[in-house]
């Protein structure tokens, strides 16, 4: 699996590296400004990117913009952004075309090696790895006004925050320490609260309930 990987910090960019060929990945690319990531992502299509929010020139949202143009001119490019800070606009453009494909995740998890890799795989294949603070940043932020989502209960507001990190029904039982059955209850709940149509499409159906708690649907 080929990885661009785009981050300035040069031990940090050298650690992920080393990470990322441990668990035998190739690295195509790694780069640390916007406009070296931009000439990777169009010259090597990777299998996946791996992308620092704020990069030279800029340290602004450089990083995010460049993965973002190029998941425009190549849709469905894997892109898994990588941030100092929860924020909300980058979840939300990172999402807002619905292929599937994106993660988001706080510097701080790149540290838990086998949560990263993982995250990585997840999203190299057309899955989403959404930060947790993310995830319950985007809950709070409707749960005020949002007549569906408050009709959940608080049980099934914890499956659905696993649910949109990209957890299966059975891994979401193991970390709850129930049954497959009882999830499987609760996310059909939770579907026909929400009015999202039932699918079996794991990734798929992350993506609605994502989609649906950023944009009202």
């Amino acid at each position: 699996m080929r990885v661009v990987l785009a981050e300035d910090l040069f031990l940090l960019r050298d650690g992920l590296v080393r990470l990322l060929q441990a668990h035998d990945f190739e690295i195509a690319a790694a780069v640390e400004t916007g406009p070296e990531l931009a000439a990777a992502l169009a010259e090597l299509a990777p299998d996946v990117a791996v992308v620092d929010v704020r990069l030279p020139p800029t340290h602004t949202d450089e990083g995010l913009q460049c993965a973002l143009d190029a998941r425009r001119k190549r849709p469905g490019l894997p892109v898994l952004v990588l941030s100092q800070h929860v924020e909300q606009l980058y979840a939300r453009e990172l999402l807002a075309d619905g292929s599937g494909g994106v993660g988001y995740l706080l510097k701080d998890r790149v540290f838990d090696a086998e949560q990263f890799v993982d995250a990585v795989r997840r999203v190299a294949a057309g899955g989403t790895a959404m930060d947790p603070q993310v995830i319950q940043q985007l809950l709070a932020r409707r749960s005020g006004d949002d007549r569906p989502l408050a009709r959940l209960t608080p049980r099934e507001r914890e499956v659905l925050e696993l649910m949109a990190q990209g957890r299966s029904n059975a891994a979401i039982a193991g970390k709850l320490v129930v049954t497959e059955r009882a999830i499987a209850k609760h996310t059909a709940n939770i579907f026909a609260k929400l009015g999202l149509e039932v699918s079996d499409d794991d990734n798929r159906r992350v993506l609605a309930v994502l989609a649906y708690l950023d944009h009202g649907r």
